[in-house]
């Protein structure tokens, strides 16, 4: 379920997405009656919380 808090500090970004995707957030947002920018905050969250660790390998290679 899309939960979130009203009223935390935001603050304004440009990110251009493919229309496909678009496509899908604005559907998901359509079923869960919300808006789009909150099932982007819910996604970008939840991808935070789960993304798996970089090796030392690959971060001596992004730096």
């Amino acid at each position: 379920m899309l939960e979130l808090e009203k009223g935390y500090p935001s603050v304004n970004k440009t990110f251009r997405i493919p229309v496909n995707v678009v496509e899908q957030l604005e559907r998901l947002a359509g079923e869960y009656n919300t808006s789009v920018n909150k099932i982007v905050i819910q996604c970008l969250e939840y991808s935070l919380e789960n993304i798996a660790p970089m090796d030392g390998d690959k971060q001596k290679k992004r730096a």
